[in-house]
């Protein structure tokens, strides 16, 4: 089971995929701007990072900062914003997830990203 650090400025959404993550065997923290995030990171890292790309301190400038200080980092980026989830992957994002999408589709691009071990069981609202 994988540590997985929640980005989203989007309390309901936010809390959702924590508990869902939880459920599933995760370990799930969560921030709620780019800002935040970073610096729990810093603090306690984990196996990856699920951000999305439209709040404050965004991800985006999120990705790029934490690319650059931690080059291995496993980066999972969402979002409503096709361009933005293009610009995602080219600056660094192991992987886009375009939101709304389903909890299998969020279990499916953990497992691509972290591999069959860093995935849990099927992730379930």
């Amino acid at each position: 089971m994988a540590r997985v650090l929640v980005i989203d400025d989007d309390e309901i959404l936010r809390g959702t995929l924590v508990q869902t993550l939880a459920s599933a065997g995760h370990v799930a923290v969560s921030a709620s701007d780019g800002f935040e995030g970073a610096t729990l990171f810093r603090k306690d890292p984990t196996d990856l990072i699920l951000i999305d790309l439209n709040m404050p301190y965004g991800g985006l400038q999120t990705i790029r900062v934490l690319r650059a200080e931690f080059p291995k980092l496993a980066i999972i980026a969402m979002s409503g914003n096709q361009s933005q989830l293009s610009m995602a992957g080219a600056i660094g994002a192991n992987r886009i997830l375009p939101k709304p999408f389903t909890f299998p589709q969020l279990d499916e691009t953990m497992i691509a990203v972290l591999g069959p071990t860093g995935g849990a069981a099927p992730v379930k609202p």
